[in-house]
């Protein structure tokens, strides 16, 4: 049992730094040495819990999308209103924080990766098809509670999600047009716009 233990552990930091140095260098660049570097192991550590880069990297995604959720369940029970909780959930994926700029780098290797690697393209779709529901979930609290428009909840979500998605590139991208800051409103202003209720306040304390 111990030893299941250590074994989980490390493969954990092995996971960690490879997200860590993909999203410094990128893909393309990163090397199994620079992982091990990054986790104070060896590559052949490295290459007992991984065959190849490849499947070091597609687990590194998955496990960058996992920690993903871990952080933010906790916003989706913050709220009993619908608006404040999608709100919140929102406000999460603001690149703001270290920690999640990170994940978005990561996010961006992903997408470039997966156009030509199906089983990435299956980890994508599992990755949004989470999030699809998570958020679609919050909309139908929303009208059930009478708080949002009778319009299909999956389609709010994933427009809410293209929305989220494009706006984040550009603030990673370093425009000068759309900042953070512009983002939240942004994102603030689109969710009023599928409610009912006029001039509702979405504000809440950055993320």
């Amino acid at each position: 049992m111990p030893r299941t233990s250590v074994q989980v552990e490390r493969r954990e930091q092995i996971l960690a730094a490879a997200c860590d140095v993909v999203s410094e260098m990128g893909f393309k660049s990163l090397r199994v040495a620079d992982v091990a570097k990054r986790a104070g192991t060896s590559t052949g550590t490295v290459h007992y819990y991984f065959d190849t880069k490849t499947a070091l990297m597609r687990a590194a995604f998955e496990w960058n999308f996992t920690r993903s959720l871990e952080r933010r369940r906790h916003l989706l029970e913050a709220a009993d209103d619908p608006r404040q909780r999608l709100g919140l959930f929102l406000d999460s994926y603001l690149p703001v924080a270290e920690e999640t700029v990170k994940a978005w780098r990561v996010w961006a290797e992903l997408w470039v990766e997966a156009m030509h690697d199906t089983e990435l393209q299956e980890l994508n779709e599992h990755v949004y098809g989470e999030w699809r529901r998570i958020i679609a979930g919050v909309i139908r609290d929303g009208q059930v509670a009478g708080q949002f428009r009778a319009e299909d909840p999956v389609v709010v979500a994933n427009a809410l999600i293209g929305m989220v998605d494009g706006l984040a590139l550009q603030v990673l991208a370093g425009s000068r047009s759309m900042t953070a800051d512009r983002m939240r409103v942004v994102c603030r202003q689109t969710v009023r716009a599928f409610t009912d209720v006029v001039g509702t306040s979405l504000d809440t304390s950055p993320i």
